[in-house]
């Protein structure tokens, strides 16, 4: 993926165009494992390179489609989710791995994160949150459920930064960790090629959805949250 300001960034006024995040799914239930390639296959941005059914599967399917974001069910027969996570991004470093589950368990949690994930979500986040989600994975963002972050409050165990699921887009994370670095509006617009009217409509809905009162309290958040 291009960095903000590299070449291949869209220039301004084509912001909508996406670069493709190619997706894994991996789950033992083939209904759920096929609704989820599905939902996902129609969202922009996002296309299902493969799914596997296993631990074995599922890393055989990365190390052939070379997928950026593979979603692991935790709890699987014969190697659980946890373990694939461990295997699969040793095999395959560059591919993000985030678990999709129904179990809200710090435990859980832990020893996903621990093997190599970077984020935790639940099952029953909205297919446009959740392509939100692997966009952001692909793009190094932990992606943690609310319900979860909440219970990591007081000791998070994430390596990442680390942002509520389904709050920011790439784009906006992007902005964000400008503002923490000191750029201006303009110095923002520049580097992204947007407008600086764009920027500003960035900087508010962030300011927004964050529930921060102004830019310097959005950089704090960026520094607390991992995010520089």
């Amino acid at each position: 993926m291009s960095g903000p300001g590299l070449a291949g960034e869209p220039p301004a006024g084509h912001e909508d165009v996406v670069d493709v995040v190619r997706v894994l799914v991996v789950d033992d239930q083939e209904l759920v494992r096929e609704g989820i390639a599905s939902l996902l296959g129609v969202q922009p941005g996002v296309t299902v390179v493969a799914t596997a059914g296993d631990g074995p599967g599922a890393v055989e399917a990365a190390v052939t489609h070379r997928p950026d974001v593979a979603l692991v069910d935790v709890r699987m027969p014969g190697m659980d989710g946890i373990d694939t996570t461990a295997v699969l991004t040793a095999r395959v470093p560059s591919c993000r791995v985030v678990m999709l589950t129904t179990f809200d368990d710090r435990d859980y949690v832990a020893r996903a994160l621990g093997a190599g994930a970077v984020g935790y979500l639940l099952k029953n986040l909205p297919s446009a949150e959740l392509a939100r989600s692997v966009r952001l994975a692909r793009a190094g963002v932990a992606q943690l459920d609310a319900s979860v972050l909440a219970g990591l409050a007081v000791a998070p165990v994430a390596r990442g930064p680390v942002v509520p699921a389904g709050t920011l887009t790439e784009r906006e994370v992007h902005v964000l960790r400008l503002i923490a670095g000191g750029s201006t509006n303009r110095e923002i617009a520049a580097r992204l090629f947007l407008s600086e009217g764009t920027v500003k409509n960035h900087i508010s809905r962030i300011l927004s959805r964050l529930q921060l009162r102004d830019r310097t309290q959005a950089a704090l958040y960026a520094r607390d949250h991992g995010l520089l």
